[in-house]
């Protein structure tokens, strides 16, 4: 093995399509919350898409405020955690680790390295799926979506900001690992380092639309990539 980057004193994880395999519908949440969202009266018109199924609800709350109706933020809000939460729960009992991801946090922790999760699953799905792969009990902290408000959760670098605090360093400190633009901007933003992986989301041409030139093929591939 590689030594790590001695400027890194903790690596971040995403855990969808990252450091675990699950089996979250995302496209079926997508259209779950763009109907929540309608439901409340924002036009089909004013949703943004692009999000893709990391259900980017920021259009329709944008929407509801410029059009005076921010008291019912928290209220969509509400309902898209629950919908969404509903929908990772069906299958949070079949999370595996990709394979070296458990040799990998354990090389990490003999070295001294802090190594936490970051993401947008909530809290409850983020633990069964952390537990039931045999994870949970390797990390020195998890930040999940309703952890804090849901605008600081992914892209918006305080949920890295959260990530550091929980790990007991600073953003810069981390080398964070993701599978998506949302985790590559949230690093940037931070001043986290950042790798790609190709095991989720985003395949080679993604990364490249994006300009990230460091990406491995799975977080087994990170001590040797670094």
């Amino acid at each position: 093995m590689m030594r790590i980057d001695t400027r890194y004193r903790a690596v971040g994880f995403d855990m969808d399509g990252t450091l675990l395999d699950t089996r979250v519908d995302y496209r079926r949440m997508t259209e779950i919350v763009l109907d929540e969202m309608k439901r409340m009266g924002v036009p089909e018109s004013a949703i943004d898409r692009s999000g893709g199924y990391k259900f980017n609800i920021d259009s329709g709350v944008e929407w509801l405020r410029s059009n005076g109706r921010g008291a019912d933020v928290f209220e969509v809000n509400r309902r898209v955690a629950g919908a969404a939460r509903d929908v990772e729960m069906e299958h949070a009992d079949k999370a595996v680790p990709f394979p070296g991801a458990v040799e990998l946090l354990t090389a990490l922790r003999s070295r001294g390295i802090r190594v936490g999760v970051l993401t947008r699953g909530c809290r409850e799905y983020a633990e069964v799926a952390l537990s039931v792969s045999g994870v949970m009990d390797l990390l020195d902290h998890v930040v999940a979506r309703d952890d804090h408000p849901e605008e600081e959760a992914k892209p918006s670098p305080i949920a890295m900001e959260h990530l550091a605090h929980g790990l007991g360093v600073f953003p810069e400190d981390i080398l964070f690992v993701g599978d998506h633009s949302f985790d590559r901007i949230c690093a940037k933003e931070s001043g986290a380092g950042f790798v790609g992986v190709l095991s989720g989301t985003y395949g080679e041409a993604d990364w490249e639309d994006v300009g990230e030139t460091r990406v491995i093929d799975t977080v087994a591939d990170l001590i040797e990539f670094l």
